[in-house]
C-alpha cells in the first residue's frame, strides 16, 4: 500500500517529515536572513487582513488563500505593479542583508579556521620525533 506507514508499533501510526523543520530552526538560529516574500505574498499580507475584517467567523486558511489566489489571477498587471515593486524593494533590502551576513560569515570561519591550525602546540617534526621514538621503546622490549 502506497503511503501507508508501518503501524506495527503503537503511536508511530502516522508518517513523519522528512525533516524540513529542523532546516528552519537552524538557519533562525544562525541570525541568517529570511528570503524576501514574493509579490503574491506581499499581496497576500494586505489581502488577509482585509477578508479577516470583512469575515471575521471564517478562521480556515484554506479559504483566505483560495480567495487571495482567486482575486490575485483577476488582477491586471497595473494592479499588480505595487506589490512587485513592494516585493522588488524588499528584495534588494535582502541581498545588501545577505552580503553583510556572508561577509561576517566568511570571516568568522576564517577566524575558526586559523584557531584550530593554532590549537596544537606541537610542530609537525616533534610529533614525528614523538611516533619515532615509541618504535624504538617497542624494539627495546622485544
Amino acid at each position: 500500500m502506497k503511503g501507508k506507514a508501518d503501524t506495527s508499533k503503537k503511536g508511530e501510526g502516522r508518517l513523519k517529515a522528512g525533516g524540513g523543520a529542523g532546516k528552519r530552526k537552524k538557519a533562525a538560529a544562525s541570525g541568517k536572513p529570511k528570503r524576501p516574500p514574493s509579490a503574491f505574498f506581499v499581496f497576500m499580507s494586505e489581502f488577509r487582513q482585509q477578508y479577516q475584517a470583512q469575515h471575521p467567523e471564517n478562521k480556515s486558511v484554506a479559504a483566505v488563500s483560495k480567495a487571495a489566489g482567486e482575486k490575485w489571477r483577476a488582477m491586471s498587471e497595473e494592479e499588480k505593479q505595487p506589490y512587485v515593486d513592494q516585493a522588488g524593494q524588499k528584495k534588494q533590502d535582502y541581498e545588501k542583508t545577505k552580503a553583510n551576513f556572508d561577509k561576517k560569515e566568511s570571516t568568522s570561519s576564517k577566524k575558526a579556521k586559523t584557531e584550530d591550525e593554532e590549537g596544537s602546540d606541537k610542530s609537525k617534526s616533534e610529533v614525528d620525533d614523538e611516533d619515532a621514538g615509541s618504535d624504538e621503546e617497542n624494539e627495546e622490549d622485544e
